[in-house]
């Protein structure tokens, strides 16, 4: 076969192009925080996350390193992990279904409960925005319609919107509390008042990744309301307070006539022996990890204050981070952290997140924002 003879068959034989489903063009794209610019002369820090700046526990790194075993495959249930957790809960081991982080979880969840009816229509879920950035492309990757309801001025949950927007399709609310990337917390008050409002057979997600962090005595405790009420699910994760974010370990609570099915859709071997072993011991270890995390919540209780004192007006910060609503500066104050080696996540026009680091990085935050007058507030 001649050359010409053979691209001409392979022109004959070639594929036809190969095309995703057409949600994908209507997804947006999920951005991991940056690492930080190297400055000459300064320590870079990493602020574009929402990590926990320390590692684990040194009992934690001991544990994990006497596994062996990670030649075969991890327990499918968890069972060692949720038998920790029912204890530590104070729920059933049953009630609780261990995911590859809270997202993890919450792709289980949605992939089972939430999708096209019988006839193609496709379900509903209902959540804040802005809120987690893996919202949107989680939702259309189930095959629902995302209704997002806008946050109110203070970085809030709009509940009295998100309510009225239930339809008859709607079939999953998620709220965000602490909301990332805004920072404040729902109440118990506020949730008992809107779960009155949604029909039994909607399921209401209550994403807890940043319990950790709460000091409100308001704030809602989602394990609470699963007890209350059948249709709520809770979602938390070993990734922040727990430093675990690299070994990916997060779960949900909810009911029976939930875990039945929620067993079907979780991915077989999601949580390696490494990640189940790493979070038992931060359960076992658990007092020593609310110091360090207090740690962190006074850090966050000097940068706010910090702020406020610079004139900052900024959300009520329950999370590991801090909002800055500066619009269309946005781009241009990401850029000025970054010359200062600081690395915060920008998103868009609409504002930056900064993450509550070590103690020096969030000096160099607070000087910068002393410096800067296009803050909200700062005149």
């Amino acid at each position: 076969m001649t050359t010409t003879e053979k691209d001409t068959h392979a022109a004959e034989v070639r594929a036809p192009e190969i095309r995703p489903r057409n949600v994908m063009g209507k997804l947006p794209r999920y951005a991991a925080g940056k690492p930080p610019a190297i400055i000459e002369g300064l320590q870079s820090y990493k602020l574009s996350s929402n990590e926990n700046p320390f590692p684990p526990l040194p009992a934690v790194l001991e544990a994990i390193s006497n596994r062996q075993d990670i030649n075969r495959y991890p327990d499918p249930l968890s069972t060692a992990l949720r038998t920790e957790l029912a204890a530590f809960l104070d729920v059933p081991a049953e009630d609780i279904v261990t995911g590859a982080g809270s997202l993890g979880a919450l792709n289980q969840l949605l992939s089972t409960f939430a999708g096209q009816n019988e006839h193609g229509v496709p379900d509903e879920v209902i959540y804040p925005w802005r809120s987690f950035e893996a919202y949107p492309i989680s939702v259309g990757l189930s095959g629902a319609d995302g209704v997002q309801v806008p946050l109110r001025a203070d970085g809030t949950h709009d509940l009295e919107a998100m309510a009225a927007a239930i339809t008859d399709r709607t079939r999953v609310i998620l709220l965000c509390t602490p909301n990332n990337p805004t920072g404040p917390a729902l109440t118990s008050v506020q949730v008992e008042d809107f779960l009155v409002q949604v029909p039994a057979d909607v399921l209401v997600v209550i994403d807890e990744a940043y319990e950790d962090f709460v000091r409100d005595p308001e704030a809602v405790n989602g394990i609470e309301m699963y007890r209350e009420h059948p249709n709520v699910v809770v979602l938390r994760t070993f990734s922040k307070g727990a430093g675990l974010a690299g070994l990916r370990v997060g779960y949900s609570v909810s009911h029976p006539p939930v875990t039945q099915y929620l067993r079907v859709a979780a991915v077989p071997f999601a949580v390696s022996q490494l990640a189940e072993t790493a979070a038992v011991a931060s359960l076992q270890h658990h007092g020593e990890l609310v110091e360090r995390i207090q740690g962190l919540v006074e850090e966050r209780t000097r940068v706010v204050a910090g702020l406020k004192a610079l004139g900052w007006r900024i959300p009520e910060a329950q999370g590991n981070f801090v909002w800055l609503d500066l619009g269309e500066n946005t781009p241009e104050f990401a850029a000025l952290a970054e010359q200062q080696a600081l690395a915060a996540r920008a998103f868009g026009t609409e504002g930056v997140r900064v993450t509550i680091g070590e103690q020096e990085a969030n000096t160099r935050f607070l000087a910068l924002c002393a410096t800067y007058t296009k803050g909200p507030g700062v005149s």
